[in-house]
């Protein structure tokens, strides 16, 4: 029998599992998901289920659910975050991919609970301005949610108070990339920390990194 959204399972498999060979998670933790297309009434997400190691699951083992968390495909429970990622989506209609990291820099500055400023010029072009670090709430609920989304804005990047990180993006590819250099931007801001000088952007350095985001966000090469 065929299976539904193969394609897209195998993406959200495959990433996961490269969120452990990168460093970004380590053993059950994180969680990845991907918009589905809309079935009649219903918004769709396939996301990684709860409390699983990655390497042991098929692509038939990510859950495909409504954005109420209702099944519709899949034998295991979803990811106890997927409050976070259905708000992300219905806040965000540009996103099409959010990825939950733990990956160590990123956590360290959401324990010191400091926003990332512009420092590269990289950073904002992916993200699209400073990583802000959300108002802490326990992982897994409506509130920790609610503070995602507001922290989150318009920008592709959140760090969770306490608990790690988020990257979102139009595709699943995108998504990865933000995680990989939010770690960036957080290790070389922890550095400069210690060292004693953080020098963020110019006013021009900025603009010019804002613009080159909206540029990338407005284009279909992603």
């Amino acid at each position: 029998m065929h299976m539904q959204y193969q394609n897209e399972r195998e993406t959200v498999l495959e990433t996961s599992r490269k969120l452990v060979e990168k460093g970004l998670v380590i053993g059950k933790s994180g969680n990845v998901s991907m918009r589905l297309r809309r079935v009649g009434n219903s918004n769709l997400m396939a996301i990684t289920p709860t409390s699983r190691y990655y390497d042991g699951l098929m692509p038939a083992d990510i859950p495909v659910v409504d954005f109420e968390g209702k099944a519709v495909d899949g034998g295991l429970a979803p990811s106890s975050e997927i409050l976070l990622h259905t708000a992300i989506y219905r806040t965000r209609a540009d996103v099409n991919a959010v990825i939950h990291t733990h990956s160590t820099c990123a956590s360290a500055v959401s324990v010191a609970r400091i926003d990332i400023p512009p420092i590269l010029e990289e950073e904002v072009a992916s993200v699209g301005g400073e990583i802000k670090v959300a108002r802490y709430a326990k992982a897994g609920t409506r509130e920790l949610a609610r503070n995602a989304v507001k922290a989150l804005g318009d920008r592709n990047a959140v760090i969770l108070a306490n608990h790690g990180a988020v990257g979102v993006g139009r595709t699943m590819r995108e998504a990865l990339t933000v995680c990989e250099l939010v770690e960036k931007a957080a290790t070389i801001y922890l550095i400069t920390l210690a060292v004693g000088k953080v020098n963020p952007l110019t006013a021009e350095g900025l603009a010019s990194a804002k613009a080159l985001f909206a540029r990338l966000q407005s284009t279909e090469d992603v």
